[in-house]
């Protein structure tokens, strides 16, 4: 097998050619490409129309409500949006703070080390030694000046799956708002937020198939009312939370995108399931393998394993048209030690041993057999080399 084999679905996936083909519906003159603002004429009550129409087909899916899906940039502006338009109501209060845990993606990190400079504390919750909230603990750690649980549903680098179910119960029962990443999870689990105790979830389109660019938060209308403070101002689109001119094109992607993987979430779910245990079955006899996380309690997409005294970049080379990656995508550009792995208690040399494979609906049991052959023989071959 000579063509290239992609495994590193974790970090984007490639727009399907059915999404692709609707989109280009939306760019020309030919096509509805107005501006959605441009209320007083046909070409922007078309492009307004194509886009209400994409945010119920998303609001149904996920079980929302229409009003309830505002569209960003990315899961990234998702992410700042719900922490710091949770945080800034707080600025003025003394003694607030949020939780979050130690292997949240760098979003979430990188966003509550902003917040902490503006005086509200943050409280990390460690994680078990394979990755998962502990409910129990975190749930000690809440105070009265809790205003913001954020916690990922899986994890982006180990696919560790957190009980989002119970900790959204305990966020109710204290009255606390609780937003959730779960940019590895819409797409791929089928949500119904209607049951969820969820005030605020963040994705984005290119995680299953959409476009790059386009994402949306989730943000709960009920009693319990959510004053998210914005981030950019202008003219005052996604009701006042968003400003900027709509991507209509980037939209109906996302919508089309999300419609499609929804409509073969089950059968998906089982075939990359038996993918993931035949590479595993494949490759874990192999002398020095480790598994990081849980087989068990982690998402059929993602496996990190890792290969005592091989280094990972060296790996990666060596496997050459198999692409494969060492942690995240934000990460890699800076080789920095994984902090995930570091939070499960792997030490420099394990961390620098290790890899993420991540599946997807393009992924073929061919190239499993290949990928599992390959391991096999450059393992060995590093080994005698090095």
């Amino acid at each position: 097998m000579k063509k290239l084999i992609y495994l590193d679905y974790a970090s984007t996936t490639p727009v399907d050619q059915q999404v692709l083909k609707e989109m280009k519906n939306y760019f020309t003159i030919k096509g509805t490409f107005g501006n959605p603002s441009s209320s007083l004429h046909p070409f922007g009550i078309n492009a307004k129309n194509a886009i209400e129409n994409a945010r119920i087909n998303i609001s149904n899916i996920i079980g929302s409500k229409k009003e309830e899906i505002i569209f960003t940039s990315s899961a990234t502006e998702s992410i700042n949006l719900a922490i710091k338009g949770i945080a800034f109501n707080y600025l003025n209060f003394k003694n607030k703070n949020i939780i979050t845990s130690l292997m949240e993606h760098q979003a979430v990190l990188e966003t509550c080390n902003f917040i902490k400079r503006l005086g509200i504390k943050i409280i990390y919750i460690k994680n078990s030694h394979i990755g998962k909230i502990n409910v129990n603990t975190l749930e000690k750690k809440i105070t009265n000046g809790t205003i913001l649980v954020s916690i990922m549903h899986i994890n982006n680098e180990i696919g560790i799956i957190n009980d989002i179910n119970q900790i959204g119960y305990i966020c109710k029962k204290k009255n606390i708002f609780f937003h959730v990443d779960a940019t590895q999870s819409v797409g791929k689990y089928l949500f119904n937020l209607k049951n969820m105790n969820i005030d605020l979830l963040s994705f984005s389109a290119h995680k299953f198939y959409g476009p790059k660019g386009i994402g949306v938060l989730y943000i709960k209308n009920n009693k319990k009312k959510i004053n998210l403070l914005p981030l950019i101002h202008g003219g005052g689109q996604e009701n006042g939370l968003r400003s900027g001119t709509l991507a209509i094109h980037q939209i109906i992607g996302m919508s089309t995108a999300l419609k499609i993987s929804n409509s073969i979430i089950k059968q998906e779910k089982k075939r990359i399931t038996f993918l993931k245990k035949k590479l595993w079955n494949g490759i874990k006899n192999i002398p020095g393998i480790y598994l990081n996380g849980n087989f068990k309690n982690s998402s059929p997409y993602i496996i990190n394993i890792g290969f005592k005294n091989i280094f990972n970049k060296i790996l990666i080379l060596e496997m050459k048209n198999i692409a494969i990656s060492t942690s995240s995508a934000c990460n890699s550009n800076k080789y920095h030690l994984s902090y995930v792995l570091k939070s499960l208690g792997l030490n420099d040399k394990l961390i620098q041993s290790s890899i993420r494979i991540s599946f997807g609906k393009f992924t073929t049991e061919k190239e499993i057999d290949y990928t599992v052959e390959k391991f096999n023989l450059i393992i060995n071959k590093i080994r005698k080399k090095y």
